[in-house]
């Protein structure tokens, strides 16, 4: 953090060991403000925003607690019945409310899961990124960088160029198979290719 902060950067990361002063002092804080209420996604939320904080000992700067309570219904797969779910989650950041307000500290925090979840998941699935070729490690750097690229440039191209009224309903893979055939308009006979 020292390091990030020292080169002027933002910092947003989940705060989640209940042992460090700074979460207590959190806890005990939000026993005493009052929340405001909040949405994300279709959740409903109660929001704290803790400002000013200089308990956790390692931090010279003070930081920002966003503390988000969220209740959402869930329904189960075998017994297809709704439930009331109830999730806690704790961002620690030095950005400003003048940059960041409680709400986009809120998705900011929750677009990381948002990457593991879309973004890894369909590198390994889809591109097969969990495959290496090669086991030098500059081969496997270069290996992951490409497939990187090529990840943000479809994308990239799907999403600012492919109006959203295309886009609905259908797959990537259609999508992937009309990029094909416009690169190959006469086919792929005799050509092995894998997509994506």
């Amino acid at each position: 953090m020292h390091f990030l902060w020292s080169h002027h950067k933002y910092i947003l990361v989940v705060l989640k060991d209940e042992r460090r002063d700074l979460y207590e002092d959190v806890l005990g804080l939000c026993k005493i403000l009052k929340p405001h209420e909040g949405k994300f996604r279709k959740r409903q939320c109660l929001w704290w925003d803790v400002q000013n904080l200089t308990t956790w000992p390692q931090v010279t700067s003070p930081m920002r607690v966003v503390r988000s309570q969220e209740t959402y219904f869930v329904r189960r797969q075998a017994t297809k019945e709704l439930t009331l779910e109830t999730s806690e989650w704790m961002w620690v950041t030095n950005l400003p409310p003048s940059l960041a307000s409680t709400e986009l500290v809120v998705r900011l925090g929750h677009a990381r899961w948002d990457i593991e979840n879309y973004g890894f998941n369909e590198l390994v699935n889809g591109w097969h990124a969990d495959h290496v070729y090669k086991h030098d490690p500059y081969a496997i750097e270069a290996l992951y960088l490409v497939v990187f690229i090529a990840f943000n440039i479809f994308h990239a191209f799907l999403f600012l160029n492919v109006k959203p009224e295309f886009r609905k309903r259908k797959t990537e893979a259609f999508w992937i198979r009309v990029f094909i055939a416009e690169i190959y308009p006469k086919g792929l006979k005799n050509k092995h290719v894998r997509a994506p």
